[in-house]
C-alpha cells in the first residue's frame, strides 16, 4: 500500500490523532457511522479538503479493499504558513521571491517547480488547497530533494493571499501568452511568480490580481510550454535581473 494513503476508520483516526498533515479526505456520501463522523469533525478542524463520494468511487481509490467508508491522503511533508516564507526572506536580507501555483494538478510538475524554485533562490512556494495537487510522495520524488529546503504553504484562497502579500510590498507577475515579453519587465523588487495549470493556464480571477502578465518568446510550432518549463524560464529571467541590477 502507498504509505501516503491511509484507509479504514481506525487507521485514519490514528493518523489524525498523530497530527499527520492531511491533504484530502474521501468519505462515503451519506455515511452515518459514528467513528467516520468523528473523523470528519477532526479533519475539519485541521482545514482539510473533504470530498464525499460514492461507494463505487471509494472502491476505485482503495488499495486495500477495506476502506470502511473513509480514505485519507496524507501529505509527504509538512506545510508552512505564508508568514514563515516571508520571514525566511527577511532573515536573508532579500526581497521576497515567491512562486504561486494556480491549479497545478500533476505531482511531477509540482515537484519540478519546487526544484526550480530552490535552484533559483526563491524563498518558498504557495499552492491552493482545492483543484491542485499537494505534497504527495510523487511530488517529493520529482523535486529531487528540493522539498527538504524550499518551504511550501497551502492556502484556502489564492486570490486573497495575493491581496495580503501586496500589502507586504510584493508585486505579482503571471505567465500569459498574451502578456508583455518578459525581457521588457522589471522583476528586481519583491516578486511573486504565478504559474497556471497545465491545461488552462492562470485563471481569470488570479490573472486580474497580478500587476504584470509576462509572455515567453516562442519560435516553434506548438503554442505553449509545459508548466514546469515555463516556470523555469521566467524564474531565471528574475534571477538574471537580480544578479545584474540596473
Amino acid at each position: 500500500m502507498n504509505e501516503q494513503q491511509v484507509e479504514g476508520r481506525h487507521a485514519v483516526a490514528e493518523a489524525l490523532r498523530a497530527g499527520r498533515p492531511l491533504d484530502k479526505l474521501f468519505v462515503l456520501d451519506g455515511c452515518k457511522d459514528g467513528p467516520v463522523i468523528s473523523i470528519v469533525k477532526t479533519a475539519r478542524k485541521s482545514d482539510a479538503v473533504i470530498q464525499y463520494v460514492s461507494r463505487e468511487r471509494l472502491d476505485q481509490i482503495s488499495e486495500t479493499g477495506n476502506h470502511q467508508g473513509v480514505i485519507a491522503c496524507i501529505a509527504a511533508y509538512e506545510y508552512v504558513a505564508v508568514e514563515e516564507i516571508l520571514q525566511k526572506a527577511r532573515e536573508k536580507g532579500e526581497p521576497p521571491f515567491l512562486f504561486l501555483l494556480d491549479g497545478i494538478e500533476d505531482p511531477h510538475n509540482l515537484g519540478a517547480i519546487i526544484r526550480t524554485a530552490n535552484q533559483a533562490g526563491a524563498h518558498g512556494v504557495i499552492i491552493p488547497k482545492r483543484r491542485a495537487v499537494g505534497l504527495t510522495a510523487g511530488a517529493a520524488r520529482a523535486s529531487a530533494g528540493a522539498i527538504n529546503y524550499t518551504p511550501v504553504a497551502r492556502v484556502t484562497n489564492l486570490a486573497r493571499t495575493i491581496e495580503e502579500l501586496k500589502k507586504e510590498g510584493v508585486w505579482f507577475v503571471c505567465a500569459d501568452m498574451k502578456g508583455t515579453v518578459m525581457y521588457e519587465l522589471d522583476f528586481q523588487g519583491p516578486i511573486g511568480l504565478v504559474i497556471g495549470s497545465e491545461g488552462e493556464g492562470v485563471t481569470r480571477l488570479i490573472r486580474e490580481k497580478c500587476d504584470y502578465t509576462a509572455s515567453i518568446p516562442m519560435k516553434g510550432d506548438v503554442d505553449s510550454l509545459n508548466a514546469s518549463v515555463a516556470a523555469g524560464v521566467l524564474a531565471y529571467e528574475i534571477v538574471r535581473q537580480r544578479m545584474y541590477k540596473k
